[in-house]
């Protein structure tokens, strides 16, 4: 079943009908989900995800990877990141998400997006707002967790915003050698270049990530791309080099 317009312009939908009927955003999606013959927003994004849900993709990262998430602005980064985070606790592992640009209350609304319980894990889902996230306070604050983690970090492009944190390069390249060593995977949302045109090109490339400072994306194991409520993920040509 195929919905009737994209699925970023059912949450700008579901945005609107939230703030006109002053109704939680997760109760707004879920009932513009209902008009298209869906459920819940949860069934139909994981109908919109093609054959692969959230729990193959979740099963096709290997501890240690390290994986940048990218797509235009609305396609779900955020959403789809957080669904991982919590196949991982499902699976019995921790997860963590660090942010500097959600609060808690964001995260915890994205929880009601996916029918999830935002307090049901307890102590095994961290989240971090720091203003003083990099890479250094990341690895600092995952110096005793354990194998398996899946941490989420929102989003690459703000890493290294403040003047005394490292070059973006460097920061990836030692979250680089955390994941190996710790076999913790990280997932890197990030935003795409505007000049990105989802109209010739179906999914962005890694050509389409947006770097306003320099980075080498082959430090990356695998690429997860989005658009329009679909999902590749592919390894990269730097996977298997250190």
């Amino acid at each position: 079943m195929k919905t009737s317009t994209p699925i970023y312009r059912l949450k700008q939908t579901a945005r609107r009908k939230a703030r006109d009927e002053g109704i939680p955003l997760h109760a707004a999606l879920d009932r513009v989900a209902v008009g298209e013959g869906f459920g819940t927003w949860g069934h139909l994004s994981q109908h919109q995800s093609g054959s692969r849900s959230v729990a193959a993709l979740y099963r096709a990262l290997a501890p240690g990877d390290l994986v940048i998430s990218a797509a235009r602005p609305g396609q779900g980064k955020t959403l789809l990141a957080l669904a991982l985070a919590v196949e991982a606790m499902k699976a019995g592992n921790p997860a963590c998400f660090f942010s500097l640009d959600y609060t808690r209350a964001d995260v915890a609304d994205r929880f009601s997006a996916l029918r999830v319980d935002f307090a049901a894990f307890g102590e095994r889902f961290v989240f971090d707002g720091s203003e003083m996230i990099s890479a250094g306070h990341i690895i600092a604050r995952l110096e005793e967790t354990a194998p398996g983690t899946l941490a989420v970090i929102d989003y690459l492009q703000l890493l290294d915003q403040r003047r005394e944190n490292p070059d973006l390069m460097s920061q990836i390249r030692d979250l680089r050698r955390f994941a190996r060593a710790r076999k913790v995977t990280f997932v890197c949302i990030s935003q795409v270049d505007r000049r990105y045109d989802p109209v010739r090109q179906p999914f962005p490339a890694l050509s389409d990530i947006r770097l306003p400072n320099p980075l080498d994306l082959q430090l990356f194991d695998k690429a997860c791309f989005l658009n329009g409520g679909e999902i590749r993920l592919e390894a990269t040509a730097g996977s298997h080099s250190l």
